[in-house]
């Protein structure tokens, strides 16, 4: 746990990709050919909290969603990279635009194409339901499975391993 927390500490963006982490994986297609996603409001909670306490969020996803694009407007996350093929190349515009390193940046993965970039960051997360191999190569592999928690267990680690936590519970007391 130590090792978790101390890879934690260092965290000032926190990258997720969408299906599988967001959502619980799962893809509606409606008859007129639009997508539905189904995001969990505790997890958006937890990227809310994240950003009022100053830690970047961004999404990179090999996917185009309206339904993603909606969810990141309300939460205020801008930092949206869609149809993205090499993720690594989408980190190295993130780091560009917010001057933050790769050691600075956690990033949240579930399946193969997530493998790349977990070993370009400084701290990798795989959900708990994520493919073997990312589960073997992450730093902190969440209890929570994608869509059912799993970002807001790792949002709120990361604001306890940075001393944050009690300063985030003022404002609910």
């Amino acid at each position: 746990m130590t090792d978790i927390h101390n890879g934690l500490k260092n965290v000032e963006i926190l990258l997720l990709d969408v299906d599988g982490v967001l959502t619980d994986g799962g893809i509606i297609y409606n008859d007129d050919a639009s997508e539905t996603k189904m995001f969990n409001a505790k997890d958006g909670l937890g990227l809310r909290l994240l950003l009022d306490a100053g830690i970047q969020v961004g999404i990179i996803t090999g996917r185009r969603s309206k339904a993603l694009r909606h969810r990141c407007r309300n939460l205020g996350i801008d930092l949206v990279f869609e149809a993205v093929s090499d993720k690594t190349d989408a980190l190295k515009d993130i780091l560009k635009r917010t001057k933050k390193t790769a050691e600075q940046t956690a990033f949240i993965g579930d399946d193969l194409p997530d493998l790349k970039l977990m070993k370009k960051v400084g701290f990798s997360i795989a959900v708990a339901d994520a493919h073997t191999l990312l589960r073997e190569h992450a730093g902190m592999v969440t209890s929570a499975k994608g869509g059912e928690g799993a970002v807001r267990e790792t949002c709120e680690a990361i604001l306890k391993a940075k001393g944050l936590w009690e300063k985030t519970l003022e404002r609910f007391s």
